[in-house]
Order: C-alpha cells, then structure tokens, then sequence
C-alpha cells in the first residue's frame, strides 16, 4: 500500500480529518437553521467534488498553462468532458422540469474582457475559482493569500456590471431555445467535440484526465440535481466581499446590481442560503478530508513576497473578470456550456490568450520555476504546483 495512503494515521493527517469533520458538523448546523432542503444534498455533493479534485489531482489552470506555454492542448482538450457530460443531464432536465434553471448570458465587452482578466489572474495566483477552494483545504498559502484579493475584486466587478452590460454586444445564443432540447443537446456536443479536436491537433488527450473529466462532470450534473441550477462558484465569493465591505461600515445599496431585490435579500440572509456559498464550503473541507487522507496537505510550502504579490493580484483580477464574464471556468464555461449557452464557449475562447499574458507576467513575480514543473509534467499535471 503507498504510503501516501496511511497519512490520516499521522498526527497533522489526523488533525486535518477532525477539522473537516468538525468543519462539516459546523456548516449542517448552520443549514439546519434556514429553510432550504437543498442544502445538505448540496453539501454533500460538493464535499464529495472537493475529494475527487484532490483525488484525481485535477485542475484547470494547468491545462491552459500548458497550451499557451508549450502549445499542448490535451489537458484543456480533456475538461471538454466535464460540460460534455453535464450537459446530458441539464440541459433535458431544465427543459422537462419545473424549477429548474439553466445558466444562459449575453456577449459583449464585458464578457470577453472579463474572461481573458480572468485569464491572466488564475496564472497570476496558480488557481482558477475551483483551483482556488481546493488548494484552500489543503492548506496552500498562496490560496489563502488569494481568497480575500478573490472577494474585494468579486464586489468590484459587481459595482462595474451595470455600466458593462450598456456597451454594445449580442443577445444570449441559446441552443436550447433555437433547436429544442435534444437538438441544443446536441449541437452543444458537437461544439465540444469540435473544440476538443482542434485543441488536440491530431495528439491524444490524457486517458486519466478524461476519467477524471468524466465523472467531475457527472458529480456536476449532479449538483445541479442537488441546488436546481448549474455547479456556480464565483458568486459565492462575490457574497462573502460584500457582507464584509457591509460590515465594516460601507453601503452598497447605491449600486444597481444590489439594489436589485435579489440580490439585496442576499445580503441580509444568511450566507449559507446562497448555494454558491454553501458549495465553496463543501468543495474546501471535501479537499481538506481528502487531502489529510491521502497526505496531500501543504500547509507547509512556504510562500515569499513576490509569490504572496502575484496571488493578491491574480485573485483580484479573478474577482472582477468572474463578474464582468458571469463566472469562471465552472460557472461560465462548464455551467454556460452544459447549459447550451454559447457564451460559455466564448469565455473560454477569451480565457486562453489571457492566460497567455497571464503565464507571461509570472516571470515579473519569480514563478518560472513553478510553470516549468507544471509543464514538465504529461497532461496528468500530478504536482501540487501544477494545479496551481
């Protein structure tokens, strides 16, 4: 049996697991306090997501950072599973069921140059939104440094959307709604395979990858299951920026994104009635169970200044791009595509020459080395420093 294995037996293994487990205990008490019965199912699905994340050693930062670095397109290639089976279940469902939602968006401006910020953040700080959770519960610093920068630019962006969305762009693109379910089912299909083909150039994708894609994206359908609407991580987030700012004092009625009756309510309900939030949770302890488990926890590495630099400024520039481009890799492009929205392949289309900046902007800050081991590595990108 690999060591790895035996982990949860040490002292820092087993401290780890009672947190998680203290950690989960802490968040189902707080859900037995609001009225929404999605929110245990929604928990334990994203606890489940964070584990596997560790598990499989899965991220997609990486697989960006390999394409426009190395112009290996096979790790990004693979994720197209992840929508690519999502979308089996969301997209007839939504159609078929009342109650539930699919994510649907328009383009313009503010998604294109908030997915390519988006872009050059997640290589600044080494994780996208889901990259970012579950490097949280395994204790990775720079994530930690992340989260807060991740927050405020969350708010930021919600203060510039209104003016954003006023510039000139197209109406949504529902696939759904100009060819019927099965038909947007499968022209969304056929967009991700084609996709993935011209991200593969003739090369073979990672087989573990696409175990991995496979079943994160049946785990994805079946949060939308679980909370009625597609897997979302970036307005959790935003929420948490914004109960802060309130806190200490600053108003952000004046603004017409939380003037907006939804929105308003969010800020005095509880956090955890906001499944966005409730999930961020459920992905961190997830990892952190599964990380104590299988000796994954990295607590330790340190972090220097410039490091901690480029994580505050990535995760800024994460915050405000998820907003101005309606989320991140999970929400706006596994969410908008599994969706049949064609704004999700668009944002992805714009992340991939903002990540090319971003990969480029990691020298300024010393992270070089970091990009070499990631890119060192065959598309499993099996290192802690390649999720990131």
């Amino acid at each position: 049996m690999p060591a790895s294995t035996l982990r949860a037996g040490t002292p820092t293994g087993r401290a780890g697991l009672l947190l998680a487990v203290a950690g989960t205990a802490a968040v189902l008490w707080g859900a037995a306090g609001v009225e929404d019965p999605a929110l245990v199912p929604l928990l334990a699905v994203t606890l489940a997501i964070g584990a596997l994340f560790v598990a499989f050693d899965f991220g997609f930062t990486s697989g960006f950072r390999a394409l426009v670095a190395g112009g290996d397109g096979r790790a990004l290639a693979a994720s197209c599973i992840v929508p690519a089976a999502a979308a089996l279940v969301i997209i007839p469902v939504a159609a078929g069921i009342d109650g539930f939602g699919r994510f649907v968006a328009p383009i313009g401006p503010s998604l294109v140059v908030g997915a390519a910020m988006f872009g050059v953040g997640m290589q600044l700080a080494g994780g996208c939104g889901s990259g970012v959770l579950v490097a949280l519960g395994q204790g990775s610093r720079r994530s930690w440094v992340a989260l807060p920068f991740f927050c405020l630019g969350g708010v930021a962006g919600s203060l510039a959307l209104p003016w954003a969305m006023t510039l000139p762009g197209l109406a949504p693109i529902d696939l759904v709604d100009r060819f019927g379910p099965w038909g947007g089912l499968l022209a969304t299909e056929a967009l991700l395979l084609a996709t993935a083909l011209l991200l593969l150039r003739g090369a073979r994708p990672p087989r573990d990858r696409l175990v991995a894609g496979l079943i994160l994206g049946t785990v994805a359908a079946a949060i939308f299951l679980a909370s009625g609407h597609p897997w979302g991580i970036t307005m959790g987030f935003t929420l948490w920026g914004a109960k802060a700012v309130e806190a200490i004092g600053f108003d952000l009625g004046w603004s017409p994104f939380w003037a907006d009756p939804g929105m308003a309510r969010l800020l005095v309900e509880p956090a955890l009635l906001q499944h966005a939030s409730t999930g961020n949770l459920g992905v961190i302890l997830g990892a952190l169970a599964a990380a104590a488990m299988l000796g994954r926890l990295r607590h330790g590495t340190p972090i220097g200044r410039r490091a901690a630099a480029a994580a505050a400024l990535g995760g800024l520039l994460m915050g405000i791009g998820a907003r101005l481009a309606f989320g991140c890799n999970v929400g706006a492009f596994i969410g908008g595509v599994s969706s049949g929205s064609l704004h999700g392949f668009v944002w992805l289309a714009a992340a991939i020459p903002g990540s090319w900046v971003g990969v480029r902007l990691r020298r300024r800050f010393g992270l070089d080395g970091v990009a070499a081991r990631s890119l060192g590595r065959d598309a499993g990108n099996r290192t802690a420093s390649a999720r990131e």
